[in-house]
């Protein structure tokens, strides 16, 4: 057994790579349409995706969301906004291996069909529920409203990265009817159905060990770190070594 210290940065950096190798993914790449939806987890992923099709020179993550939690010390952007729109490039529409630049999923979501992908972040994640929600501040349910009729009705796979710093512990269903409820102010709570993707389920995909959370924490830049606790065969945990090797020293976020 291995022991692993990832910081948040560096496990969106390894969802990005599980991803991109994710059999689902690799499938609508050649023969349908794949939606990465902006986010900040989202950006790794549509960076390690794009790389792979080598098309990924015009893409910069750094304005790649429609909203992100700041500390309270810090409610906006430099900029004084809490969101520049004007710099939003769009979400990671790739339609038959081609990079649909500035493309979002309401210009897709009415043609994706069975096959296809929807990559969606995540704001809450309960490991024992294997269940995800998201927050939602737009009257209709943002991108997440736009792309469950679609999962729902016409069978479009949906995959949640969402790295284990947002792990909750309640029942997501019971949390979401306490912040929906009439009377409640501040964002609602939208639990989702799809497939759930954290760090755990990458180091799974890229080696075939299976990772533990263990314990979690940190401080001077390793705030919401998680330690990994890692068992395989000795190659196994040698490819986890070597795979942690190239996300461990991922810079901090960067909006």
């Amino acid at each position: 057994m291995k022991q692993f210290v990832l910081t948040p940065a560096a496990g969106k950096r390894l969802i990005g790579k599980a991803i991109a190798k994710h059999v689902a993914v690799a499938k609508a790449l050649k023969k349908g349409t794949v939606v990465i939806i902006a986010g900040t987890t989202n950006g790794y992923v549509a960076e390690e995706v794009l790389t792979k099709l080598g098309q990924a020179r015009t893409f910069r993550r750094n304005h790649f969301y429609r909203g992100i939690i700041l500390p309270p010390h810090r409610p906006t952007t430099s900029t004084g906004r809490s969101y520049d729109q004007s710099k939003f490039p769009g979400d990671a529409v790739i339609q038959k291996g081609e990079f649909q630049k500035g493309k979002t999923i309401f210009d897709v979501v009415d043609g994706l069909s069975e096959g296809d992908v929807i990559i969606k972040g995540a704001n809450a994640v309960n490991l024992a529920q294997r269940k995800a929600a998201v927050l939602i501040g737009a009257p209709n349910a943002g991108t997440i409203g736009a792309s469950v009729p679609a999962v729902v009705g016409r069978r479009v796979k949906l995959i949640l990265p969402v790295g284990l710093e947002k792990r909750v512990y309640d029942n997501i269903d019971e949390l979401a009817a306490v912040m929906n409820a009439p009377g409640v102010k501040g964002p609602r709570l939208l639990p989702v159905p799809g497939e759930i993707f954290t760090e755990l389920d990458a180091i799974k995909l890229l080696t075939g060990a299976q990772a533990s959370l263990v314990a979690a924490g940190g401080v001077g830049g390793a705030e919401g770190s998680i330690w990994l606790a890692v068992c395989g065969t000795p190659a196994q945990e040698k490819a986890v070594e070597k795979l942690v090797n190239l996300v461990v020293n991922e810079p901090a976020f960067n909006f």
